[in-house]
């Protein structure tokens, strides 16, 4: 086994521990978007380690551009992706945890809700 190889797989190794972590928060955190942020955070990360890692231990040229591809791919609509979600989630309505401590979101989103509306501030 090759030095590269060794280090793809402790790339791949970290990224599915990360990976673990994420889908434990996304089964034990209390709401949707503390949720979205475990999702978010760990499981991009984690993703994006086994593809670097898959991109370094690999010998095939194109199958490592394909990871490092995959890996820009969810860097760039992951993240996205959860905004949209916890957006969507606030304006819709659903509730934050009870025991949030602050909620910086509220007074923007009343703004939001008046000018879909279509009443004046």
């Amino acid at each position: 086994m090759t030095s590269h190889e060794i280090v793809g797989y402790v790339f791949i190794c970290v990224g599915a521990i990360f990976d673990f972590f994420g889908c434990m928060g996304l089964v034990r955190l209390p709401d949707v978007y503390n949720r979205l942020q475990a999702a978010t955070k760990c499981v991009t990360l984690g993703t994006i380690f086994i593809l670097v890692g898959t991109a370094i231990a690999t010998a095939v040229p194109a199958i490592a551009i394909k990871a490092i591809l995959c890996a820009l791919f969810i860097l760039i609509t992951s993240p996205t992706g959860a905004h949209a979600l916890a957006r969507g989630s606030y304006l819709s309505g659903v509730k934050l945890w009870d025991k949030s401590v602050t909620d910086k979101f509220h007074e923007r989103a009343e703004d939001i809700k008046r000018s879909y509306s279509g009443e004046a501030k």
